[in-house]
């Protein structure tokens, strides 16, 4: 694609990354075949190469965005089927992040819009204050209508029970059980520190069981996904420069092999930090080191001798490949073989390259598109008749499981519960006990 950016603005490296990445796209459409906002609305602006050619128009001239091109920017998920597509390599990950940013810095939004992006950022990244938000919308449910429709999903993501505090999100090294192999730090999140705290105790009680240190550093917290993906550029990259210190502090005295992810959005986001912070000329080559050893637990998984225990239910897991770990981190294999090898039998979800449409805070922001994508993502899942779900996110998980009674739990709880740990609650103990969809 020809573009006629300025030279002056060609210094700014965001806007010659973007140059570079928009001249690379050949207007071939493969792209409009797998985007889901394509597939369900048919309009051009909603499709990969429609919104590519809203962003150059826009990047080029330098112009603050306009509402025709906010509207469909915001459309997008970020589910980055496009780059999986793509066979022109078009980097549309960091094109929509840079553009996402200047719609931040130059677009006035409607103020409903305004407050519900600013509560999302001074509250999801918090685990304390996400805590007291779900407690107060739980509370607050009965008398949901009163309110304005935009808050609705917001209302309707409070789960009826929260549970506990989980026990393994403080600063701590858990010790490997016999012989050690490796030592990594685990990403314990935010979100899911409050939604499902489970997972990171799963996650902890598996690789220890199987060789592996697992170490909870001081100061890590949000990775600042999602922030990033609402524009909000300078309070992301805060919390990346806050992650890339404290980790690589760990990694220089101590020693780390990998960086650990349980949750594959923000597994996206870790390894793209040397992107995010190369202009930081004191972190730039901290966080691409970061970057290259950052690993989705799967991936860890897939390296460790899985064997299962000999009285453990071969239950059929429908494995919902969550887009951040299958077109974000083209990592596709290593969850259905630790599966496989922990005793399962793995079926694949039809159309498993369309998102669910959770892709971070889209539910909250796009309801009513996530919800058809919901609709149609559980109705392929319930064609595999399964006895649970099995995904690498916690949003995936939370946005399946509004839509189905099969049970939704992460691929580590199951890889953990076949190894010796307890069985996750909501999952059947035989075929014969499964829920039905």
């Amino acid at each position: 694609m020809q573009t006629s950016f300025a030279p002056d603005l060609l210094e700014h490296p965001a806007f010659a990354s973007s140059e570079k990445i928009i001249r690379k796209c050949v207007h071939c459409g493969f792209c409009t075949a797998t985007c889901p906002t394509f597939l369900l609305l048919g309009e051009e602006n909603d499709s990969p190469r429609g919104r590519i050619y809203l962003m150059k128009d826009m990047l080029e001239n330098n112009r603050p965005a306009d509402a025709l091109t906010v509207k469909h920017i915001d459309r997008c998920l970020s589910c980055l089927s496009c780059l999986t597509t793509c066979p022109s390599g078009v980097n549309y990950m960091h094109l929509v992040d840079h553009a996402r940013a200047h719609i931040n810095k130059t677009y006035k939004r409607p103020l409903m819009d305004r407050l519900t992006r600013t509560v999302l950022g001074l509250i999801l990244p918090y685990p304390g204050r996400f805590r007291l938000a779900l407690q107060g919308a739980r509370l607050a449910k009965p008398f949901a209508g009163m309110f304005p429709k935009r808050f609705h999903a917001m209302f309707g993501m409070a789960p009826a029970h929260l549970p506990a505090r989980g026990t393994s999100d403080r600063p701590a090294v858990h010790a490997a059980q016999g012989a050690r192999v490796k030592r990594v730090a685990l990403l314990t999140g935010c979100a899911q520190r409050v939604l499902d705290p489970a997972i990171n105790e799963a996650t902890i009680r598996v690789l220890t069981r199987h060789g592996v240190e697992v170490v909870i550093v001081k100061g890590v917290g949000c990775c600042g996904a999602l922030q990033h993906h609402m524009g909000q550029e300078e309070a992301s990259n805060a919390l990346a420069a806050s992650i890339v210190r404290s980790v690589m502090r760990e990694k220089r005295e101590r020693g780390l092999d990998y960086f650990v992810t349980n949750t594959s959005g923000c597994g996206t986001t870790l390894k793209d930090y040397g992107f995010m912070l190369r202009e930081d000329a004191a972190l730039a080559n901290d966080a691409a080191t970061l970057s290259a050893m950052t690993r989705d637990v799967s991936e860890v998984l897939a390296e460790l001798a899985i064997v299962p225990r000999p009285d453990q239910p071969k239950l059929r897991v429908a494995y919902h490949s969550a887009c951040s770990l299958q077109h974000g981190q083209r990592v596709t294999q290593a969850p259905p073989i630790v599966l496989r090898k922990a005793g399962f039998e793995v079926v694949a979800v039809p159309e498993g390259h369309i998102c669910c449409g959770s892709a971070g805070t889209y539910n909250l922001l796009q309801p009513e598109i996530a919800n058809q994508l919901k609709a149609r993502k559980v109705a392929n899942i319930t064609r595999m008749t399964p006895d649970v779900v099995a995904a690498g996110n916690i949003g995936c998980m939370v946005q399946i499981a509004s839509g189905t009674r099969t049970p939704v739990v992460h691929t580590v709880q199951l890889v953990d519960w076949a190894t010796g740990g307890p069985r996750p609650a909501s999952v059947p103990t035989s075929p014969a006990a499964a829920i039905p969809a």
